[in-house]
């Protein structure tokens, strides 16, 4: 008996090793088991391999049906980049819970063993329990992602969206970027067929439009394909950088004294900033923003700021 199971390991470890998947019901059928032995014998696999420098992972495949063993630990997050990624997802409160909650036991599941899988689990447990979700209170990552590939194919989609005022809008855009911030996920989008001169206080303004991504009712995307010259291609990184609170309107410099705690929590609000000057604890500072985002900024700040022309 123990002759055949050790015989069993060898071959599910070679199999394994080879870049083959494992299927139980095949397994089973071939040794004349039961799917209960095979299923011992994987974890015990899963074990030996956990316990190896570097450690390697046999993960199981649902759609498949069978488990597969993976290349190297190199492919796997460390405990704590799982747990800072983990809480970067927990206090964006992006999601609603139940689809949160999805995500993040499938990070977890990919621990490099259990032991780290059951400790983390208990570190977020609280923070998981008492997660607020947003009211809009839809699921985005399929919407997400189909968003994303019409950015890349440059593919034209046809969108009814929910306005903040409660209208109802239909629109034909050329998406070309995502973005998150502060709860939200955005879609950028030049609008086709639009008088702009009507419905833009700036007709001449070469930016996109930002739409909140959850406001999005339907979604078709089209045939048809937009070009954008590589002159005015729009990058998300460079307009991510000047724009807060995903407020448009005219791209202008401000400048500012500081005369607050932290300069360093301006510098990471604006990525543009720069300081020009300090006396005294007083900061000079020159950005290139969006004009009505950056606006509520300052207002915010009281009287640690005070503008210059």
């Amino acid at each position: 008996m123990e002759t055949d199971k050790n015989s069993r390991l060898l071959y599910l470890y070679e199999a394994l090793i080879c870049g083959e998947s494992l299927q139980k019901k095949e397994a089973a059928a071939r040794f004349g088991v039961n799917e209960r032995s095979i299923q011992r014998d994987i974890d015990c696999l899963r074990n030996f391999f956990a316990g190896q420098n570097p450690p390697r992972e046999i993960l199981y495949n649902a759609k498949e049906q069978r488990y597969e063993l993976t290349s190297t630990a190199e492919t796997f997050l460390t405990c704590g980049e799982l747990l800072a990624v983990c809480k970067i997802l927990l206090d964006s409160r992006s999601m609603p819970k139940e689809e949160m909650e999805a995500i993040l036991d499938k990070l977890l599941d990919r621990c490099t063993s259990p032991q780290s899988r059951k400790l983390l689990k208990q570190i977020l447990a609280n923070e998981r329990f008492y997660y607020i979700e947003p009211h809009h209170g839809k699921r985005l990552s399929e919407r997400l992602w189909t968003l994303g590939q019409a950015v890349w194919s440059r593919s034209v989609i046809e969108v009814t969206y929910h306005t903040q005022r409660g209208e109802h809008k239909e629109r034909m855009l050329q998406p070309v970027g995502l973005l998150f911030s502060e709860y939200y996920f955005y879609l950028t989008a030049f609008i086709e067929d639009i008088d702009r001169a009507a419905h833009f206080d700036n007709a001449e303004d070469p930016f996109p439009t930002i739409y909140r991504v959850d406001r999005i009712e339907k979604i078709r995307v089209l045939d048809e394909h937009f070009h954008v010259p590589y002159s005015r291609r729009f990058s998300e990184g460079e307009f991510r950088k000047r724009v807060q609170f995903m407020y448009g309107g005219k791209l202008e410099t401000v400048h500012f004294i500081y005369k607050g705690p932290s300069v360093e929590a301006v510098l990471d609000r604006l990525p543009t900033a720069e300081i020009l000057s300090e006396r005294d604890g007083c900061y000079e500072i020159r950005a290139e923003v969006f004009g009505r985002g950056i606006e509520m900024w300052l207002r915010s700040q009281g009287d640690y700021i005070e503008r210059m022309e």
